[in-house]
């Protein structure tokens, strides 16, 4: 469940490093290569020059790359570097726009298969129906904001339980990004916000995979109860952590120390 889970968000607020200690800690964490981090660098498709710029020549990086310019979201991608695997891309979209997109892949009119795509729809009335519109289109997916530097990036728990059995329910893989540091849904003690925890997230993904209903998944992301989570965790069977992690691909953190550190002190084995 927890292999392969935390790809390296560190561009990214609150964190948010500058690109050469971003990219010295990637290194660090490739040559320690601990299991719950996925060993991709999420770097926005404006900062690709820079960190061209950052590599040596015997450097390669596997790169999330976030689409975040006016030409990224019209298709023109940044020339290739032979240092530089491109596992998947992310974006927002409009809801609309997410069942255009959806509609022109399942026609087939494509061309060549691309790589995995990750679609972020603005949270408003429309979105689940974005979601559902890429059941049976792999390899898109969708992508789900667990917070960020405002209180109204934070879905509430309704919300985010509506999003997983969206997804489980119709075959979507998604991603999750930002608020997700810790293992346990808390309150930070800086800004009050409350954050999601990401056992709690991987959970309730096991829990729509295993038949639960709304209820069920809105009980386990709104626990706070560290015991009780560890127990549901180890009840678990590999059957249903198999399919719940062929769902729920990964997320991106801006610590990759915090989420193994949580892991470690609740007694998770990732090994």
């Amino acid at each position: 469940m927890l292999r392969g889970l935390v790809d390296d968000a560190g561009l990214f607020p609150p964190t948010e490093l500058r690109m050469v200690p971003a990219v010295e800690r990637h290194r660090s964490d490739r040559i320690v290569a601990h299991p719950m981090l996925t060993h991709r660098f999420l770097c926005p498709v404006s900062r690709w020059e820079e960190l061209r710029g950052r590599l040596g020549d015997g450097d390669h990086i596997d790169v999330g790359l976030i689409l975040d310019t006016e030409a990224g979201l019209s298709g023109e991608l940044p020339p290739t570097d032979p240092r530089i695997g491109v596992s998947h891309y992310e974006l927002r979209v409009r809801p609309g726009d997410l069942s255009n997109v959806a509609d022109f892949h399942r026609s087939g009119a494509r061309g060549e298969a691309p790589r995995s795509v990750y679609f972020e729809p603005e949270r408003g009335p429309d979105w689940l129906d974005a979601v559902r519109s890429l059941a049976g289109v792999r390899p898109l997916g969708a992508k789900v904001r667990c917070g960020g530097v405002h209180e109204s990036a934070f879905p509430t728990v309704e919300e985010l339980a509506d999003f997983v059995l969206t997804c489980v329910r119709n075959g979507v893989p998604f991603k999750a990004t930002a608020g997700l540091h810790h293992a346990v849904r808390r309150t930070d003690p800086t800004t009050g916000f409350i954050h999601h925890g990401y056992l709690n997230l991987l959970l309730a993904a096991a829990i729509a995979v295993d038949a639960g209903g709304e209820d069920d998944v809105r009980t386990v992301l709104s626990l706070t109860d560290e015991q009780r989570l560890v127990r549901a965790f180890s009840e678990v069977t590999p059957q249903v952590a198999d399919h719940c992690r062929r769902l729920f691909v990964s997320y991106g953190s801006c610590s990759t120390r915090d989420p193994v550190a949580d892991a470690q002190r609740l007694g998770l084995e990732t090994e």
